[in-house]
């Protein structure tokens, strides 16, 4: 029986994953969250309540489970203030459950203003990020003059180090992007007072994992964006500033290996995009526009339309290879419910290999194979045996493709809407 599962996305996120998150969540003991920021939401439909979620592990909206943030993620304090705030005036514990690693990266009012201010240079080249200073504070990390929980709890430390991380990034604003600099005492006062509401939060996330694993206890390991925006094996530059992979877990939460049972790889049985970026099976025309619509593809926390596109089976492929898929969840066949054949990529023609950058994901142009497509409707179905034949068939032919079985199949944003083949948690 597996004990500690890692859900990822296997796409450019958007996959679905807090949904299957909250599902598993009631089995675990433990839900963690190991990279990114708020720069990423998860969205939840329970009891016809929709909740999305940014910086708090989709756990929460069991009342079981113990939230845990490792020092992979990069936290805004203000918004993981607003969203604590948001959950409890629901009638949602949170603090008494919720546990920040010392050691997270803090985003400040400067990172944004610095993010924002590269993006409007760089003009038609911009990457598309969302502004909200995740690159920045990444920058900072491996720069060695960050600011972490830790200091924002500590005055003195504070008051030590955010100075010239303020006046670092002043500079540039200044000087280089010709932007206006950030008033330093608002931002110290302002860290200041988030430092002390946080403070009776922090804890040694790594340390806490490890008793819970030798205790036999049950984890959930929970990814934001998708592997293919990973900052090592994505589109690169057009990705995110964090490993999107199962690596990200060992280094941003503090496991090894050994410690990981089970990989279970979201996957939409189309394929979108939010921003920019190469997307080879994006599709400009109708059926890019019904399933747009259909799929409700507006991104959780920007609100930007998404790109939509036939299934790329060579991506997923690659990203199942890269992250040890135990285990696929398909999510959104309903969108495809009618449509009188769906294709899926096969193969790229223009490229020797498989893309390492955008320069050569540029060149890639897919190869389709035909399907025929179904008669009924998949969505809320509970039972595999009330799935329509050509549908069934369809699953058949990706996991042939991707080479990793489907164990889940997710028929709607209701929690209870999944057909299981094979449950992660056994």
């Amino acid at each position: 029986m597996a004990r500690s599962v890692v859900i990822l996305g296997t796409q450019w996120g958007d996959e679905g994953k807090g949904k299957i998150v909250d599902l598993l969540a009631h089995d675990a003991d433990a839900v963690v969250r190991f990279q990114g920021g708020h720069n990423a939401g998860h969205t939840l439909v329970v009891d016809g309540r929709k909740t999305v979620l940014h910086l708090i592990p989709s756990g929460i909206l069991t009342d079981r489970a113990r939230c845990l943030v490792g020092n992979g993620v990069v936290v805004a304090p203000d918004a993981l203030l607003g969203e604590i705030a948001g959950l409890e005036s629901a009638g949602i514990e949170v603090k008494g459950r919720l546990g920040l690693s010392s050691a997270c990266p803090v985003i400040l009012a400067c990172h944004e203003a610095l993010d924002r201010a590269r993006e409007k240079a760089r003009g038609k080249k911009a990457i598309g990020t969302t502004g909200r200073g995740i690159g920045p504070v990444y920058e900072d990390k491996a720069s060695r003059h960050g600011i972490r929980l830790a200091d924002l709890a500590d005055p003195a430390r504070l008051a030590d180090k955010l100075g010239g991380v303020l006046d670092y990034h002043n500079f540039l604003l200044r000087h280089y992007y010709e932007a206006e600099p950030l008033d330093v005492a608002r931002v110290a006062d302002d860290a200041a007072r988030q430092g002390e509401a946080l403070k009776p939060m922090l804890c040694d996330v790594t340390d806490e994992l490890h008793t819970l694993r030798r205790q036999g206890r049950a984890l959930l390991f929970e990814g934001a964006q998708g592997a293919l925006l990973d900052i090592d094996h994505g589109t690169y530059p057009f990705v995110t500033s964090s490993n999107t992979t199962v690596g990200g877990v060992m280094t941003g939460a503090g496991v090894g290996p050994g410690d990981i049972d089970y990989v279970l790889g979201i996957t939409k049985a189309y394929t979108t995009r939010v921003g920019s970026g190469p997307f080879p099976t994006e599709l400009d025309d109708e059926n890019g526009r019904r399933m747009a619509e259909r799929g409700v593809e507006f991104g959780a926390t920007t609100g930007r339309p998404r790109r939509c596109g036939w299934l790329d089976a060579v991506a997923l492929r690659r990203m199942v290879r890269i992250n040890g898929v135990t285990g696929l969840c398909l999510t959104k066949l309903d969108v495809l419910d009618g449509f009188a054949s769906v294709k899926v990529c096969v193969d790229y023609e223009g490229v020797d290999a498989f893309p390492l950058g955008a320069e050569e994901w540029a060149r890639a142009r897919p190869v389709y194979e035909t399907i025929p497509g179904w008669e009924g409707d998949t969505r809320g179905i509970t039972d595999a045996a009330d799935l329509p034949s050509g549908a069934r068939a369809y699953l058949d032919r990706i996991e042939t493709l991707v080479e990793a079985p489907i164990h889940m199949l997710s028929t709607g944003p209701e929690r209870e809407a999944n057909v299981i083949f094979q449950h992660p948690y056994g």
